[in-house]
């Protein structure tokens, strides 16, 4: 016995792998290029059952984890998060706490949730507490490097599945992106929702420029116009944006959202964007600021009454987000759909009312690492 508490009872086994897939195409968005997407993963084990949990960050996460969070978690009781997660932090306190740090740990906090829960036999979404059996998807890709042949087909095809809204990136071509933007609601048809993401790739009087342009097609939600940085010019495009409604009377428009969020690593963070009045709608992403800090931010939605949106990784935000009340949506995000249908058994898909429904029968997230399938793809690092 040690504490009170059988060994057995404790982290017994802790690894962490990295995959680096490269994308079907190669692709881009308003501000970045890339071919490739990392995956580290973390798998934790206690009594015998594994739980796990992953970042999409750069590979140096895997060993960063394995020397500097393991030695934390590794013999310590899997229910004690929120102990683990406060002495995860403040060890890294030299470090620097946001960006590849704060993902690290991200990850290492998701394995134990999903330990925790299949410890109690449990699907994270009851473990939460959940407050709906789903939550509705948009369709996310649209990437600059398409052609507006390949954007068609892709933002179209997720219509044909029964997602309602899709979403586009915009910015890399200022000039061009009305006539993109026009291609895409073309191709999706009057009823569906459009979306654009400009990854901060615009100024802010050039966003509402474009704005402009972009209501023509009945835009209904601008992320990142300007960069999430920039919180005086968010708010400066959000209190001119709703003013695109003067151009379409007699249209029975909603004005336009603007929507920031991904890249706030902490409370802090969100809450200083919020008090801002940065965004219409902000969201987050748990692979970035964990499910703890993904918890805290709901609350501070609700606080703001603010509407929140998960940010990619649909797997593991389904069930956070059927806890989460101000959830509006989740980014079904064209590569993480990709890379968690290819690594995992079980991952949460859609169904045609376009929503993520959690399965209630498997325990934690309900995902299985496919070690064999995901081998070709490891980084030895």
């Amino acid at each position: 016995m040690s504490g009170g508490r059988d060994v057995d009872d404790t982290i017994q086994r802790a690894e962490a792998a990295a995959v680096t897939i490269p994308t079907e195409t190669p692709e881009s968005d308003g501000t970045a290029e890339w071919s490739t997407t990392t995956l580290v993963l973390v798998q934790l084990e206690a009594q015998g059952i594994g739980g796990m949990g992953y970042t999409y960050a750069h590979e140096c996460c895997a060993p960063f984890i394995r020397k500097t969070l393991f030695p934390i978690v590794r013999g310590k009781n899997p229910f004690s998060i929120a102990s683990l997660w406060n002495e995860m932090n403040i060890a890294v306190r030299n470090f620097g706490r946001d960006g590849l740090v704060s993902s690290a740990i991200a990850a290492v906090e998701m394995a134990l949730w999903d330990l925790k829960a299949r410890l109690l036999k449990l699907p994270l979404i009851k473990l939460l507490g959940a407050v709906r059996d789903e939550i509705p998807v948009y369709g996310s890709g649209g990437f600059t490097s398409y052609s507006e042949e390949q954007l068609a087909r892709q933002l179209s095809g997720w219509i044909s599945e029964g997602i309602s809204m899709v979403k586009m990136k915009v910015g890399r071509s200022p000039d061009l992106d009305p006539a993109r933007v026009a291609a895409a609601r073309r191709a999706i048809g009057g009823p569906a929702q459009l979306f654009v993401d400009a990854n901060g790739a615009y100024s802010a009087k050039q966003s509402l420029r474009l704005a402009a342009a972009f209501s023509e097609q009945n835009v209904r939600w601008f992320e990142e116009p300007v960069s999430s940085n920039n919180l005086a010019g968010l708010r400066f495009v959000r209190e001119h944006t709703p003013l695109l409604s003067v151009f379409h009377i007699g249209r029975n428009d909603s004005d336009m959202d603007i929507a920031a969020g991904e890249y706030n690593y902490d409370l802090r963070q969100a809450r200083a964007m919020l008090e801002g009045q940065a965004v219409d709608v902000l969201q987050a992403d748990a692979t970035r600021c964990g499910i703890t800090g993904f918890l805290q931010m709901a609350e501070l939605c609700e606080a703001f009454e603010t509407p929140l949106s998960a940010h990619t990784a649909p797997a593991l935000h389904a069930h956070l987000c059927c806890a989460a009340r101000r959830a509006r949506h989740v980014e079904y995000f064209f590569d993480h759909v990709r890379i968690e249908q290819m690594l995992f058994d079980g991952p949460t898909t859609t169904h045609r009312s376009g929503c993520l429904r959690p399965d209630p029968s498997l325990p934690g997230f309900g995902l299985e690492f496919k070690s064999k399938d995901a081998e070709k793809f490891k980084v030895n690092v």
